[in-house]
This record gives C-alpha cells, sequence and structure tokens, in this order.
C-alpha cells in the first residue's frame, strides 16, 4: 500500500517506520507540504492546531482517504466537530481517527507485546478495513468506537491518558477485550 504521512515528528515519524518495517511504500511530508497524489491512504500527523495549515500545502488529496493521528491540547477551532471532519473537509474522501490514543514513544515496542496494544478507532465505514488492516500492521488490535461522530471523543481522552501517564504509569499500552462467559 502507498501510504503518505503528513508529519514527520513523534507520531508521523514512528508511524512511517512501522509501516514500512511492514512492508508499506512510505513517503512523509515536512512544514513544506509536497504531492501526495500517488497515496492509497493519507495519514495526518501534526500538531492538532496545525491540520489546516498543513493541509494546505499538500497537494493531489481530493478523495483520499485519511487517517487523523492529530492530537488537541489547548484551544480547538470551533467551525468543525473534530480535527477528523476538518482533514475530511479539505479530503472529501472517507476519514479515521486513529493513533492518537497511544504514546508515540512506544512505538518501537509495539512487536515486542505479548498481547497487541489497543487503539482506539473512529471510522466512516468506508475505510474502517483499511484503518484495521493499517492498525493489524502496525502491530495494534483496533477497537472501534464507532463513525466518525466519535472522533471528538477520542481527542477528548488525550489528557485523561497523560494524566495517568503524570500519576506513576508512565507511557502504558491499553487492551480491551470482552469478557469470558
Amino acid at each position: 500500500m502507498k501510504i503518505t504521512v503528513l508529519g514527520r515528528g513523534n507520531v508521523g515519524g514512528g508511524l512511517a517506520a512501522l509501516w514500512t518495517a511492514a512492508g508499506h511504500t512510505v513517503t512523509t511530508l515536512g512544514r513544506d507540504g509536497g504531492d501526495a497524489t500517488d497515496a492509497d491512504v493519507l495519514v495526518v500527523a501534526v500538531p492538532g492546531d496545525k491540520v489546516a495549515e498543513a493541509l494546505a500545502g499538500v497537494t493531489g488529496i481530493a478523495g483520499t482517504p485519511a487517517i487523523d493521528a492529530t492530537n488537541v491540547y489547548g484551544p480547538r477551532a470551533t467551525d468543525h466537530e473534530s480535527n477528523a471532519h476538518l482533514v475530511r473537509s479539505f479530503t472529501g474522501g472517507p476519514v479515521a481517527k486513529s493513533f492518537s490514543a497511544n504514546f508515540a514513544s512506544e512505538y518501537p515496542a509495539v512487536a515486542a507485546q505479548a498481547t497487541p496494544p489497543g487503539n482506539l478507532v473512529a471510522a466512516d465505514p468506508e475505510i474502517r478495513e483499511l484503518v484495521d488492516r493499517l492498525n493489524r500492521d502496525a502491530g495494534f488490535e483496533p477497537v472501534h468506537v464507532g463513525g466518525l461522530e466519535m472522533a471528538r471523543s477520542i481527542e477528548d481522552i488525550g489528557p485523561l491518558l497523560i494524566g495517568i501517564a503524570r500519576n506513576g504509569l508512565g507511557p502504558f499500552f491499553y487492551r480491551m477485550s470482552p469478557t469470558s462467559a
């Protein structure tokens, strides 16, 4: 699969490394933007308040499926329900919110886990299979929370996860499983 990752920081660079190791063709774009015409999927991994600015510098994204991996800290724009909805306003294609509720510093340890860590996903139905594959190829087990209308809930969990980490646990993975009968 051809993946274009917008963002070369901890999240974008970390995901690019995981997907490259899984055999995908990954192109990373930085602040100078670039062309994503050949991408099967666009992954947006920039600071949450820089989404519009970053996407404005990328061409070839019309109709491209996209994954919003941004985190939102502090004030947020009020013209979109979530950053995932903002991404959709630029691409016009199906969007998922994923890869924003795990600690990117721990990506190198994903493969060493006895059980794949969970990764929250809110997705348009048309992109669900694609985002599930990319989660599994990165070493995660997708945990669906609903359609894109749930993207804001994933964005809002960030401060809670950071609070848990700062109060003794440190960076962590999470797993969710159904109860046994």
